[in-house]
């Protein structure tokens, strides 16, 4: 009996070394291997062989991975405080980077987009903040993956989530906004009357110039007038007309002079 243990007991640790040397990576995993501390290689994925206490691996996600960057308090150019939170979406490109040129990449990531976050949103107005988020994102996209590149980090998209503000500043921008609208609706209403005073000016030419217009003109105001339910009707008169009446008077009106005598 002691004789079959002492032939099992190495056997069973030969069985647990080889267990504990076996690694089996999935398609989106690598893995980083060091050999007495010194780098080896990127392996994977699939089996591998590693030696416990000689060879060391470090397992690295080639995923997308979805970081929350915290919300932070921003001050505007225009000296406005807001609080603004982001999403950003990154994935390691070379794992050898990942692990050898930085402690925690995940880490380094989150804080290096959280101060490039406040100091370039700070470079803007408010209402660039709010109106211009897709050049806003693209400029904090452009710096953060310039510098994470010597991580080997793509940072594949960054976008704005929320640009918070507080109470008085809502109620401000809301006034602003109706100030606004109101300018446009005068501006529209002063423009609508220029045209309308162009168009009368054209219509006046062109009556003046054709006294048929002009008739025609009185025949439509008075079956315009007679549809109302009016109990006064105004005939217009054409100028022409008040013009020799007002000659026809004063030629009556004049005493006659009596002819010479021869």
């Amino acid at each position: 009996m002691g004789g079959l243990i002492a032939y099992l007991a190495p056997l069973v640790i030969l069985l647990l070394i080889l267990a504990s040397a076996i690694r089996i990576l999935p398609e989106y995993q690598r893995g980083v291997v060091f050999f007495l501390g010194r780098f080896q290689g990127v392996k994977g994925p699939g089996l591998m062989i590693i030696i416990p206490g000689i060879q060391q691996m470090i397992r690295v996600d080639l995923r997308v991975i979805t970081l929350d960057v915290p919300s932070q308090d921003v001050i505007s150019r225009d000296n406005v405080t807001v609080r603004v939170s982001a999403v950003l979406y990154y994935r390691v490109v070379d794992p050898e980077r990942a692990i050898i040129r930085v402690e925690d990449f995940g880490a380094a990531t989150s804080q290096l987009s959280q101060t490039t976050l406040r100091s370039v949103l700070g470079k803007h107005d408010l209402d660039e903040m709010l109106s211009e988020r897709d050049k806003l994102n693209a400029d904090i996209q452009e710096i953060i993956d310039s510098q994470t590149a010597e991580w080997g980090i793509k940072v594949a998209t960054v976008e704005i989530k929320h640009v918070d503000l507080n109470e008085s500043m809502i109620r401000a921008i809301a006034r602003q906004a109706e100030a606004e609208r109101e300018r446009r609706a005068k501006v529209i209403h002063a423009e609508g009357e220029l045209q309308a005073s162009r168009k009368l000016v054209e219509a006046a030419q062109v009556m003046s110039t054709n006294s048929g217009a002009m008739q025609l003109r009185y025949l439509q105001t008075l079956a315009d007038m007679s549809n109302n339910n009016s109990s006064t009707i105004v005939f217009p008169l054409p100028m022409e007309l008040l013009e020799t009446f007002r000659k026809g008077g004063g030629q009556t009106g004049k005493p006659d002079t009596p002819d010479k005598q021869a």
